[in-house]
């Protein structure tokens, strides 16, 4: 009785957690999200600055709360909310150029809407080319939150 039990609880912990594995990122979104975002020079890394604002404007269900040249932050998360907050940084390198990170995340077990894989690429792909990302795929992985 015992073993029928425990797998009844792990079952039902599991949907009430949204922790139950279903599947793996698509490698070619991780291949986008997790490679680095360094800008070349003065003029791109201001161009690329200015595309990362406006996408995190244009996605972002939260409000900018901050819009600065190092940090574009939104509010959030809050409430057990499935959408993403953001906060992106920009850090100068010794050789002129600029290091652009990403970060997501929300308050939700149930993992977040969009996944954040998924933004980070989108988000990349936006400031290195202004042209927007078509969705990817159903990834099956809704994380919790994801920095790069």
């Amino acid at each position: 009785m015992k073993p029928i039990l425990l797998t009844l609880l792990c079952a039902l912990g599991a949907l009430a957690a949204g922790c139950a594995t279903r599947g793996q990122v698509n490698p070619d979104v991780m291949q986008i999200a997790t490679a680095p975002l360094t800008c070349a020079n003065a003029t791109e890394c201001a161009t690329w600055w200015q595309r990362a604002q406006q996408w995190v404007r244009t996605h972002s269900t939260y409000e900018l709360q901050s819009a600065t040249d190092t940090l574009i932050q939104t509010s959030g998360p809050g409430g057990g909310k499935r959408a993403l907050a953001y906060q992106i940084t920009k850090t100068p390198n010794d050789d002129g150029t600029a290091t652009i990170g990403f970060a997501a995340h929300c308050d939700s077990s149930l993992g977040c809407k969009p996944n954040p894989w998924d933004a980070g690429a989108a988000f990349k792909q936006f400031v290195r080319t202004g042209v927007e990302r078509a969705p990817a795929a159903a990834t099956g992985r809704d994380a919790a939150s994801v920095a790069h």
